[in-house]
């Protein structure tokens, strides 16, 4: 079974000795979630400090899924992958205020933004067969 934590990044320049310090620790992946800061600059510093750690998110989805693909694309080259884009909905005060975004059905808004990031990383494939990037929701 795998061992796996969801980490608070509060330090930016720390990251990547924290998420160092966790592979060592004998953890097999970490997710960033967001708390104040962006969830995957500290993946990128993670990347540069871990061999075997697998990286992920744990985020709401109040992004384009171009912005979302490519990310997901760039986090999974610098960390030799898999890396896992983690969705959620979140809840309605969260979607209204801090992402300034209406409140409308989210499980149907997940589901079609997951469609869109598989369909933009099939296109890039240019094979029209799932790509190999990992994701979750």
């Amino acid at each position: 079974m795998d061992v796996l934590t969801t980490v608070p990044v509060a330090e930016l320049a720390a990251a990547g000795e924290l998420f160092a310090g966790l592979e060592a620790a004998g953890f097999d992946g970490a997710c960033t979630y967001e708390t104040g800061r962006d969830p995957f600059i500290p993946l990128v510093l993670a990347a540069d400090r871990t061999t075997t750690l697998q990286l992920g998110t744990a985020i709401a989805f109040a992004r384009t899924p171009m912005l979302l693909a490519t990310v997901a694309r760039d986090l999974q080259d610098v960390s030799g992958g898999p890396f896992t884009l983690g969705l959620g909905t979140q809840v309605r005060p969260h979607i209204e205020r801090r992402y300034s975004m209406p409140w409308s059905r989210p499980a149907a808004r997940l589901r079609e933004l997951v469609a869109a990031v598989r369909a933009i990383w099939d296109a890039w494939d240019g094979t029209g067969r799932r790509s190999r990037w990992s994701w979750s929701s």
